[in-house]
């Protein structure tokens, strides 16, 4: 195993992202390494279609590495770069004029813990429906609700990669959780 990853691992994003604009492999790969979950996130939310979404996050880190000399660091890479995801993703339904919904047997099976199995099947059962309720939202709401809870993203980071204001990013991740706890009464 190579005894300088988990060394890279702890690197900064913006030292990442210089020694990226000098071609540095290795820094491509922790940035894809550490980003490429949230990316395939965003891109599944909008177009709804695994497929879709993993050849999005391709394209869009291909477009990010190649474009590393206009980002000025205004934003953080991460946000920066869910906002090139969150492009191609619209780009992609664009293109194909059509949404798709994902199977929910396309979800990652939920682990047993140790907890009772009745339990764990209801749990799973809860699970499926908040997704089907998610993916029932506006576009905007899904992002905010998505990104604020999966990822952790502030309101002006959700803003940034919605096209839409820190204000508007508030209202939508509000009105989402708003409705999403409607529909589960």
């Amino acid at each position: 195993m190579n005894q300088e990853r988990p060394l890279e691992e702890e690197v900064s994003d913006a030292t990442l992202v210089e020694r990226a604009r000098r071609h540095d492999p290795s820094a491509q790969a922790v940035l894809v390494r550490r980003h490429q979950g949230a990316a395939y996130g965003v891109a599944l939310s909008i177009t709804r279609d695994s497929d879709a979404a993993q050849d999005v996050v391709q394209d869009a880190f291909v477009k990010a590495f190649s474009a590393l000399d206009r980002f000025r660091g205004d934003a953080s890479f991460r946000t920066w770069l869910l906002t090139i995801v969150a492009n191609e993703a619209r780009g992609v339904l664009r293109k194909v004029k059509r949404r798709s919904e994902t199977a929910l047997d396309d979800g990652p099976p939920v682990e047993a813990d140790g907890a009772d199995p009745a339990e764990a099947a209801v749990n799973a059962t809860e699970a499926e429906r908040a997704r089907r309720m998610l993916a029932q939202l506006p576009e905007k709401q899904r992002l905010a609700v998505s990104l604020r809870i999966d990822e952790g993203l502030s309101f002006r980071e959700i803003g940034e990669v919605i096209g839409s204001s820190e204000g508007a990013a508030r209202v939508n991740y509000f009105h989402g959780i708003r409705r999403l706890r409607e529909w589960m009464e």
